[in-house]
């Protein structure tokens, strides 16, 4: 890993954590730019990323056979991004497409996966960080649907 720790320590899903907890979790981890309209995982591809969004949008998106992708839900600078890595078959079940330029951390999920023995509180921190962003996210989406109801009727 050749990034420096602080920027990363600073991601909203990460804040909290002591300094060995992020450098354990994020033993490889990448800057990466995404432009608009560019696909940052695609439905079906192998997950094996976890991506730490810091700057731009992000639609997540269903294609729908006969019908094109459908937009689910949209992600922001400091939201997580791509939990499939997560569970066994270990592939995308949505495509992430970025709504304007996308700046991102990206966590090899072997590092989340692998035991760490040397951080025996890492797995539960990792795992109530995780439970809490899917929660949000069920509540955001939850909100979304309830507007879009709301602009039909």
């Amino acid at each position: 890993m050749a990034l420096a720790l602080a920027p990363l320590e600073e991601h909203p899903f990460l804040r909290g954590l002591s300094p060995a907890q992020v450098k354990a979790i994020a033993c490889e981890v990448r800057e990466e730019s995404f432009p608009a309209g560019a696909l940052l995982l695609r439905e079906g591809d192998e997950a094996r990323t976890l991506f730490l969004l810091r700057t731009g949008r992000v639609s997540l998106e269903l294609n729908i056979p006969g019908q094109g992708p459908r937009q689910l839900e949209s992600l922001k600078g400091g939201d997580i991004l791509g939990l499939s890595w997560l569970f066994p078959p270990y592939r995308w079940h949505l495509d992430a497409r970025a709504v304007e330029p996308v700046e991102v951390f990206a966590l090899d999920a072997a590092c989340l996966r692998g035991p760490s023995p040397e951080h025996p509180v890492l797995e539960p921190a990792l795992a109530m960080r995780l439970v809490r962003q899917l929660y949000e996210r069920l509540e955001r989406v939850r909100m979304q649907r309830l507007d879009l109801y709301k602009g039909g009727a």
